[in-house]
Formats: structure tokens, sequence, C-alpha cells
């Protein structure tokens, strides 16, 4: 009697931790993205207002994309077949919209700097030196990089279990990007990120972002567990 009593218990205890579970994920899955505040960028050297302000408002369509398209999954977990077309069509471009989003943010949070070069006492700059032997071999090869034909991202990633870091170009936010490495150092070179100021000029727009770079923001990723 006692035994099954215990049983009893126990069985309703993990009933009501996975009830309390699922609560918990729901009440997180409904809480929606908001938009971070950028305009501290405003004024940047080598960076319009218009320019900025319009790129501002393209991340913020991301965000709103992003929550539509969570909310949508979540309301069609509930009402319809997940092996529908439809359910996939909505699998495969919440990458590209959570990627959009994620890739501006990292993208406006390494601006607002002063450029130049990382202290030579950080461990971004021993780093570089490591893989690169010298902070110009990087940037040289980072800026040449950022100049290939076509529209998309140039990221600087470190791998955590090597520490190597690697420049890459990225064609689309949600394809192409090296698993298990993290970005330190994003760049947007698709077209709306310059081409109303720079025109066809994208060497002085990488160059103008060069210039802006806050290290103290790439040091603090280069050093997060």
């Amino acid at each position: 009697m006692v035994g099954n009593l215990s049983k009893y218990l126990k069985a309703m205890l993990l009933k009501q931790t996975l009830v309390l579970v699922l609560c918990l994920t729901a009440s997180l899955a409904a809480v929606d993205y908001a938009p971070k505040d950028y305009s501290n960028l405003i004024g940047m050297k080598g960076f319009s207002d218009d320019l900025l302000k319009m790129h501002f408002q393209l991340y913020e369509g991301y965000v709103k994309n992003t929550n539509l398209l969570l909310n949508a999954l979540q309301d069609f977990q509930s009402k319809n077949p997940l092996d529908s077309y439809e359910y996939g069509s909505l699998k495969r471009r919440l990458g590209w919209e959570f990627d959009g989003m994620r890739l501006h943010e990292l993208y406006f949070e390494n601006l607002g700097g002063i450029g130049g070069m990382p202290s030579p006492q950080s461990s971004l700059n021993d780093a570089l030196l490591k893989q690169f032997g010298s902070f110009e071999k990087w940037k040289s090869d980072f800026s040449t990089t950022a100049l290939t034909r076509g529209i998309g991202w140039v990221i600087l990633y470190q791998e955590r279990s090597t520490g190597r870091l690697v420049n890459a170009w990225i064609n689309e936010h949600d394809v192409g990007h090296l698993v298990t490495l993290r970005p330190i150092l994003v760049l947007d070179v698709w077209e709306h990120a310059y081409l109303t100021q720079y025109g066809l000029n994208r060497t002085a727009y990488v160059q103008a972002f060069m210039d802006n770079i806050n290290w103290n923001i790439v040091e603090k990723r280069i050093q997060a567990k």
C-alpha cells in the first residue's frame, strides 16, 4: 500500500513538473523580440544620418518578421498538421529573418569606436598576431574579403576549441556560416549598407567601417566563455 502511494506521488510530481516546463516554454516562446536602440551611432564619421536611419529601419523589419514567424509557427502547431508544405516553408524562412536580425545587431554593436587597432596588450591583438603575423596582414585579408563580388557579410570568426581566427565571406544571412565558430567582428556588405552614400565605391565604405570599429566590443566577444 505504501509502495503504491509512493509511486502515485512520484508520478503526480513528474506530471506537475512536465506541465510547469511546458508552461514556462510556452511563456518564453510568446515573448517577442524588441528592436535594440542604436541611435548612439548617429553622427558617426563616414556614415550619414540618412544611411544609418534607413539601415535601422531595415533591421527593425527583421525583428518584426522574426516575431511574426515565431508566432505563426506556434499558432500553426496547434491547428495544422506539421508535415504540410506551409509549415516547412515557415521553418525555412525563420533562419533568414532570425539571422538577419542577429547579424545586424552584431554589426551595429561593433561600430561606434575610434577604429585604429586593438590594444597591443589585448588577447585579440595576440590572437591576430599569432594567426596572421601582423594586424596589417589581418586587415588586408579582411578588407579584401569584403570586396568579393556579390552581396553578403564578412565575419571574423573564432574557433573556441583551438582559438583559430578565420575571415569568412557569407552570401546569405542563413547560409555558409562556419559551424561551432563564433562571430567576433561583423561587416555588412549588402548594398543597402552603403550604396546610398558611397554608390559603387565599396572600398571607401569598408575603410569607413574600419575607422569606426569598437575594438572593446570585439575584445569582449573573444573573451566570452
